[in-house]
């Protein structure tokens, strides 16, 4: 009973937040133009890796999802380091995200995860952009995507009326982004709720900070697939178990902007020269990340755990019961179906 109140204790701290992240995530898509997105991270250098790190941030699709859209951008012209810079920024935060991690680990870690997202597609974007290629680039080619989020580098009819694209953007995030995340945000749910009820805070607390537990957070993070709105919970659990903040950035860094399918994908679009560059990015940025916030927060004396207990203060408990409700609903694929037959789509 303890670990199913701790993990509902969590669920009900989540999802008003993660709605209206969904909520936002779907206006995004509704509004977002492609072609332009395809001009502003063309070019090379500073300006357009930054451009693509923080242009990517707030979109939302998963790491599979932003496969596709990265190769498109690539096969249309951007170059390897803005390339890179999108691949690992998209996945690496996004609104939906941005949104439960306030909720979760309060308004200093909801900002050093953006930072810090961005920062890391920056600095790694840089450095795969002084690669060159071991073999001759690839030729373009259809691509194909494994997230049910679809692809983006498809091809596209006219612009619907604003009305309907509305309506089509809010459906991509409560069915294909939900879907996506759903089981994995589950399966954060249970695992903080696990570390919350059952493990002593001394025990993670003695391992949870340093370089060499930072370095494991990172090597541990990397191979799996886990979305940035999946990873938070985890993070959450790891942080009120005792780890220290530092070494839960890490890991939110390092979880949901890679995975084995990018890694394999990304090594035969850019080759292996840019494939050692992207994980030595990505690995050392999280590091320094890391220390860097367990230094600030040790010199201004914050107190993480204090704003996580006053954001779970703000909204009142009828409300977060009923996003949970809500969210729930429409996770069940069945009911959801039920309730948008009674929907009209705006023409």
């Amino acid at each position: 009973m303890t670990l199913v109140a701790a993990t509902l204790s969590v669920a009900l701290s989540a999802a008003p937040w993660l709605l209206l992240g969904l909520t936002i995530a779907g206006l995004i898509k509704a509004l977002l133009d492609e072609a332009r997105l395809t001009r502003w991270v063309g070019g090379r250098g500073l300006g357009s890796v930054a451009r693509a790190a923080v242009i990517g941030a707030p979109l939302p699709l998963c790491s599979c999802g932003a496969i596709p859209t990265a190769l498109a951008l690539h096969r249309a012209g951007a170059s390897r380091g803005p390339t890179t810079a999108f691949l690992i920024g998209t996945p690496g935060i996004g609104i939906d995200s941005m949104a439960i991690t306030y909720a979760l680990l309060g308004p200093f870690m909801a900002l050093a995860r953006g930072l810090g997202a961005v920062l890391t597609a920056i600095a790694t974007g840089l450095l795969v952009e002084r690669t060159r290629y071991t073999t001759a680039p690839p030729a373009p080619a259809a691509s194909s995507c494994g997230c049910s989020s679809g692809c983006s580098g498809e091809a596209r009819a006219a612009p619907a009326a604003l009305p309907r694209r509305l309506a089509a953007g809010l459906r991509y995030a409560f069915s294909d982004i939900l879907d996506d995340i759903s089981r994995w945000l589950l399966i954060g749910l249970l695992v903080a709720g696990a570390l919350i009820a059952l493990v002593p805070p001394a025990t993670l607390s003695a391992l949870g900070s340093g370089p060499l537990a930072m370095l494991l957070m990172a090597l541990i993070g990397i191979p799996m697939y886990l979305c940035a709105t999946a990873a938070t919970p985890i993070a959450a659990g790891l942080l009120l178990a005792g780890v220290s903040p530092g070494t839960v950035l890490v890991f939110l860094i390092a979880a949901p902007v890679t995975s084995l399918a990018t890694l394999g994908v990304f090594r035969r679009e850019l080759g292996s020269r840019a494939l050692a560059a992207y994980l030595s990015g990505i690995v050392i940025s999280a590091l320094l990340l890391g220390m860097g916030v367990d230094a600030l927060l040790g010199g201004w004396q914050l107190d993480v755990l204090h704003q996580v207990d006053r954001v779970q203060e703000l909204l009142p408990e009828w409300l977060e019961a009923a996003a949970l409700i809500v969210l729930v609903a429409l996770a069940i694929r069945p009911l959801r179906r039920r309730l948008a037959a009674g929907l009209v789509l705006p023409t």
